[in-house]
């Protein structure tokens, strides 16, 4: 006899199979997910939502995967790299209007330039804001030396995502060479709990050849890596990569909207205390998709302090929002949203993951 959503909910641990009854949920019993998930948040870090001022340094990558808009394999867009100042000048508008941490974001380059330059920028940010400022990073698979230079300097998280934790999914969405090789993206997410980053990582939502039975393993991959941080949401299709030739095979943008929505639910149910980001992709699918993530299980939310010039060059999925938007604008939008679904902002916090600190404890 199967169990019910209710009997589901109440139980401690979730099997494969409970997951995946949990993401097949109807309209009512989702809505039930969806209570379960807030109670939770409530309980294990509170309503605070901690913003991580984002700063996409370059959009020139190494990666040529097939669902990114800035592969490199993409002709059609012009390259950057932000001169520190204008880096600097983000970083310290973050830091004296209260927003506690940044995430530096760039696609994947791994020579000497690149890392000098992200050392440096770490170690400027972290003087000009007499250490107070929180560092993410998200800049791709590293070598353990480089990765303990910039830990040394000041980064303490660090995201990589892997899209997608079933092996033979992994491989339709990225070219088969030693560039793109699964195995080593999972040693380098080890490596980072190894060196001492919070660690993060994430999934899209509604990919071609994508199951249900897929993202039910892609839940218990994050708990069974034991993450810290997590940042995932809808696939949106972009028509310079070759994944855009199957975008009529794809579920509606509402039904990965939808989708993507019950898996920040449900994370939040099987990994009670850690941080969970409402990502800009949920927001390019609904014009308050941030703020639904929120009320059922996110606690991050990253405002674009990139600047303006340089923000449609930065374009991973098409209809990217707030390309116009400056910063404080930005800023006070996103106030007024989190306000109007019973949020606080934490100001002025890092806001570690909860789970990291009693991970650390151990």
């Amino acid at each position: 006899m199967s169990k019910s959503i209710q009997d589901i909910l109440i139980q401690e641990s979730l099997s494969r199979e409970d997951v995946i009854c949990l993401l097949k949920a109807n309209e009512e019993e989702t809505r039930l997910i969806f209570e379960k998930a807030a109670q939770v948040k409530t309980k294990f870090v509170g309503n605070k939502v901690y913003f991580r001022g984002l700063i996409e340094f370059s959009n020139i990558c190494s990666k040529n995967c097939y669902y990114c808009g800035i592969r490199s394999g993409n002709s059609n867009m012009t390259h950057y790299e932000l001169p520190a100042d204008e880096v600097l000048e983000a970083a310290k508008y973050a830091y004296e209007d209260g927003y506690g941490s940044l995430v530096i974001q760039a696609g994947e380059i791994s020579n000497k330039s690149f890392v000098d330059k992200i050392t440096h920028l770490l170690k400027e940010i972290k003087t000009m804001s007499k250490g107070k400022l929180g560092i993410t990073l998200s800049l791709g698979e590293q070598s353990e030396e480089t990765l303990k230079t910039w830990f040394e300097a000041g980064a303490h998280r660090y995201l990589i995502r892997i899209e997608a934790s079933d092996r033979d999914l992994y491989s339709k969405l990225h070219p088969n060479n030693k560039v793109h090789n699964y195995d080593f993206r999972i040693e380098s997410l080890k490596l980072l709990r190894k060196i001492g980053y919070q660690v993060g990582t994430g999934v899209m939502i509604g990919l071609p050849f994508q199951t249900i039975e897929n993202l039910a393993e892609d839940l218990l991959f994050m708990k069974g890596l034991d993450i810290d941080m997590c940042g995932m949401g809808p696939y949106i299709e972009h028509e310079d990569t070759p994944l855009y030739q199957y975008k009529d095979q794809l579920m509606s943008k509402q039904e990965r909207f939808d989708l993507s929505l019950k898996m920040v639910a449900i994370l939040r149910i099987i990994m009670k205390d850690i941080n969970i980001a409402a990502t800009t992709a949920m927001q390019t699918l609904d014009d308050a998709g941030r703020e639904k993530a929120i009320k059922v299980g996110a606690n991050v939310i990253m405002p674009n302090l990139t600047p303006l010039k340089y923000r449609d060059s930065y374009l991973l999925y098409e209809d990217k929002p707030n390309l116009d938007e400056e910063a404080a604008e930005c800023k006070k939008s996103l106030e007024e949203r989190i306000k109007s679904i019973g949020g606080t902002i934490g100001y002025d916090e890092w806001g570690d993951s909860e789970h990291f600190q009693q991970r650390i404890k151990k």
